[in-house]
């Protein structure tokens, strides 16, 4: 049977001599935890891993002593324990990216009454680090720090993709054809113009929900990871009208951003 993209990655990063394997494979275990995936038991955490059961029970067993996991016993199911929420919040408080980027993000969002963010990738999503909302009307959705939203399918992630190496660009589009082989033609269309926008313009728009438009330019600076930062806002005006009026704002965002971790870092 064939291997995704993805599977022949983990199988790699496993396996990796220079790496501790089991904290490895206990990490694997703490990322299968997704909303709408908060109880997991061993065989579905061996499922979403690709890890075999018997490992998936000694590692949980462990990570319950830790007190990172707990265990429902009534339902033989585990779930994140509350230490874990504690790293989140050590990272956002002490990350020096979010302390100088984020009051002008604040500003922005207070001043458009828009919607304003910034995230980074985690292999094939994009995560977001914050994000204000302040947008015209009534949204039907949040966006909070951590939320996890598709690399391919949104502004932030095909800001990303344009950006990346041609080696992650083409292990990360081989992955997408492998999960979305429907739409392959369409999805590889508009990825490509993307990326064409973010060359030409510096920014890169889409609408993946309904009646919402979002704007993304990436933050690349030498020895650190690339943030990509959107605008987006509900409107029924459409996709040209939108960047019209808000990608003069974004891209001075993003230059003052850019000035602002530099000034941090000097």
């Amino acid at each position: 049977m064939s291997i995704t993209a993805e599977q022949a990655r983990r199988r790699q990063h496993h396996e990796d001599p220079a790496l501790n394997r089991s904290l490895v494979r206990g990490v694997e275990i703490l990322r299968a935890f997704r909303p709408g995936a908060d109880q997991l038991g061993n065989g579905e955490i061996a499922e979403r891993t690709h890890l075999s059961r018997a490992t998936v029970s000694r590692l949980t067993q462990t990570l319950v002593e830790c007190g990172l996991l707990e265990h429902d016993r009534a339902r033989r199911t585990y779930r994140l324990a509350p230490p874990v929420l504690s790293f989140a919040h050590a990272m956002h408080a002490g990350s020096p990216v979010l302390s100088a980027v984020a009051p002008l993000m604040r500003a922005l969002a207070e001043k458009l009454r828009i919607n304003v963010g910034i995230a980074t990738a985690d292999r094939d999503e994009m995560v977001y680090l914050d994000s204000f909302r302040f947008n015209r009307k009534v949204a039907l959705r949040s966006v909070v720090a951590g939320q996890r939203v598709p690399m391919e399918l949104t502004s932030l992630g095909r800001a990303y993709l344009a950006v990346v190496s041609s080696e992650e660009r083409r292990t990360l589009l081989q992955h997408f054809r492998d999960r979305r082989p429907a739409d392959w033609a369409r999805l590889r269309d508009e990825l490509d113009a993307a990326k064409v926008s973010i060359d030409r313009n510096k920014y890169c728009s889409a609408s993946w929900q309904p009646e919402v438009v979002a704007i993304a330019s990436p933050l690349v600076l030498p020895e650190r990871p690339i943030y990509i930062l959107n605008v987006s806002v509900r409107t029924t005006t459409g996709i040209v009208a939108t960047e019209k009026q808000l990608c003069r704002p974004l891209l001075t965002l993003c230059a003052e951003a850019r000035a602002a971790m530099l000034a941090a870092d000097a």
